[in-house]
């Protein structure tokens, strides 16, 4: 009698990607940060960027981040969840970094931004939104890791490509796991 094996392919219980579950509120909240950040920077260039241009392109900067964070979970591949953690990794550093700054020098932020003052105009959501963000992408890096260990040691068991097991292997693997 043979074990069942580890399937490479994801399954619907399991799928391989960052927009199930909580990924998609995840993903409806960096969509709507994308479109408003997107919305007021553009207004604000368009109509007053003598005004606060710091601020200002830094509020378009915000905007191309979200942007790129909205896109990357929706496709939730592997290199997209690399891009994901970049996107996120800057979006937390440019959140503190600005924050900082528009809370030591309040004269070059005029107009406040989506990240000044940590994100107090958007109820600090700026501040924390990358954080799940990169705590949904360690959820996901740890699970490939663990599949990637899962499928290798099935192949170590012997599975044939065809999904046969040959059992000549089976015992060694069980002795090495076990």
């Amino acid at each position: 009698m043979s074990e069942p094996v580890a399937s490479p392919e994801p399954t619907a219980s399991h799928p391989d990607s960052t927009r199930t579950g909580p990924g998609r509120v995840l993903i409806a909240i960096y969509a709507l940060f994308a479109l408003s950040a997107s919305a007021r920077a553009g207004v604000q260039i368009v109509t007053k960027f003598s005004h606060a241009p710091v601020a200002y392109l830094l509020s378009a900067f915000a905007a191309v981040v979200y942007v790129i964070a909205t896109v990357t979970f929706a496709v939730g591949s592997p290199t997209a969840r690399r891009i994901a953690l970049l996107s996120c990794s800057i979006e937390l550093a440019g959140v503190l970094a600005v924050g900082t700054w528009s809370l030591a020098d309040p004269a070059t932020f005029p107009d406040a931004t989506v990240w000044s003052g940590y994100g107090s105009g958007y109820g600090y959501v700026p501040l924390v939104l990358p954080v799940f963000g990169l705590l949904w992408l360690r959820r996901w890096n740890r699970r490939a890791r663990t599949r990637r260990t899962i499928i290798t040691s099935a192949g170590d068991a012997g599975e044939a490509a065809d999904g046969s097991v040959d059992h000549r292997h089976q015992e060694t693997s069980w002795r090495r796991s076990g």
